[in-house]
């Protein structure tokens, strides 16, 4: 990466990763053919749809923008006959646990080096509570992780953070309880799941914090169109917003209120974004943003407003050192148990490009505007990271080397030839 001139154009990004892991989860377990377009063709969701064949769910074809999964019911899952493999996919991982809880057989996960440090105890504790039994590595319950499904009692669940993943885990494991099954969170978290649910015809309702679902009514598969996933147009929209001259637009992007925090708080900082062409698809908001490069002031972000953002928060930090002012990050532990300590890589990166960052337990200060200068980063297997790197590097005097940037498969495939398409010069070099 370097330094590059104005960044200009329309782009489109890839599906919704968040989208397309509970597309394919839930039209598993409806009834009839479930069309999926659009779907994310990332290591992630791949592995997530290959678990699901892996249990006896026929998709096909995998590989492709628009899939077909015939489902036949929570009752034509079947015991695999291997560890089901997530990679580095924690969303898949922890949803397809919530999954098999309910059933009667006994299932392995397993993931890559990143995927077995991050703790599962989150989502093994309401599964137990519910009849499930979960055994995992020490105290943490971290992968290989082995859920012994069976008979399962819907429970109220008082949530200890805001956590889509485990909101979701639970109510996927609420499918096949006797009972109703409410989790009631102490901030709003993103709500794909219970969006997709309704649409597919499950009694299920919101109120407030609070999302009960009542078992008993069959799924029923739909076609879908997954719009383009806001967590990579951000990477796109923030450098515009740092290289100077730049204004781009992103098309057909998801606009739920839950995940666009980033948005919120980069307004705060005075950016010039704009949406456009507003409309639903399948119960979710989507539409155009636009971003143009401007000055920025430093806010302070916290509370409610992370778990808006939790994926964008390292995309924030790397603005900050571009605004005027000590910007401070609070009430992001989250970030801690991610696919890396992202607090402490953030703190690292900009450090070695010469920002002025603090790491506080939850969160950074950082203190702008600063220049950058160009580094060798390691990107710690962090899809999230090495492009936050990415995104600096258009703003650093000199060359910004990320090591392990093959991690950004994960996520966004054709990240740097959306940059290219932009005008940014980004060289992948072969291992």
């Amino acid at each position: 990466m370097r330094a590059c001139e104005p960044l200009t154009g329309s782009v489109g990004v890839p599906g919704d990763k968040s989208i397309s892991h509970r597309a394919a989860i839930l039209s598993s377990v409806a009834e009839g053919v479930g069309r999926i377009e659009g779907f994310l063709q990332a290591d992630d969701c791949l592995r997530t749809a290959d678990a699901l064949r892996a249990l006896g769910v026929y998709i096909d074809p995998l590989g492709a923008d628009v899939i077909e999964v015939h489902g036949e019911g929570l009752d034509d899952l079947h015991a695999p006959d291997r560890p089901l493999e997530l990679g580095n996919s924690g969303t898949g991982m922890r949803l397809l646990m919530g999954l098999v809880a309910g059933r009667e057989f006994a299932t392995t996960f397993t993931g890559d080096e990143s995927l077995s440090r991050r703790p599962m105890d989150r989502i093994a504790r309401p599964l137990e509570q519910m009849g499930a039994r979960v055994e995992g590595r020490g105290e943490r319950c971290m992968p290989p992780v082995t859920v012994h499904g069976g008979h399962l009692r819907g429970i109220e669940y008082h949530s200890p953070m805001a956590s889509a993943q485990v909101k979701s885990a639970v109510l996927l494991a609420g499918l096949s309880a006797e009972g109703r099954t409410t989790v009631v969170e102490p901030a709003a978290s993103r709500d794909h799941t219970e969006r997709m649910l309704a649409a597919m015809g499950a009694d299920i309702e919101v109120d407030g914090l609070a999302v009960t679902l009542r078992p008993g009514r069959p799924l029923q598969a739909r076609s879908m169109r997954v719009p383009g996933d806001f967590s990579s147009a951000a990477f796109l929209l923030v450098a515009a917003l740092l290289v100077e001259g730049s204004h781009i637009t992103t098309g057909e992007v998801l606009l739920n209120p839950t995940r666009t925090g980033l948005l919120t708080a980069l307004q705060a900082m005075g950016a010039d974004i704009g949406i456009a062409g507003r409309h639903e698809e399948a119960g979710e908001s989507v539409g155009d943003v636009s971003a143009r490069a401007g000055a920025l002031s430093a806010a302070e972000v916290g509370g409610d407003l992370i778990p808006r953002m939790i994926d964008e928060v390292p995309l924030l930090a790397v603005a900050a050192t571009q605004a005027g002012g000590t910007t401070v990050i609070r009430d992001a532990g989250e970030l801690r148990v991610k696919e890396s300590d992202r607090l402490a890589a953030m703190a690292q990166v900009l450090g070695a490009m010469g920002g002025q960052v603090a790491e506080r337990e939850d969160g950074l200060e950082i203190t702008g505007a600063t220049p950058l200068r160009g580094a060798t980063i390691d990107s710690r297997h962090d899809h999230r990271v090495a492009m936050s790197a990415a995104v600096a590097g258009l703003i650093a005097e000199g060359e910004t080397v990320i090591e392990g940037a093959e991690c950004i498969e994960t996520s966004f495939p054709g990240f740097p030839a959306a940059l290219r398409g932009l005008g940014a010069e980004c060289i992948e070099e072969e291992e």
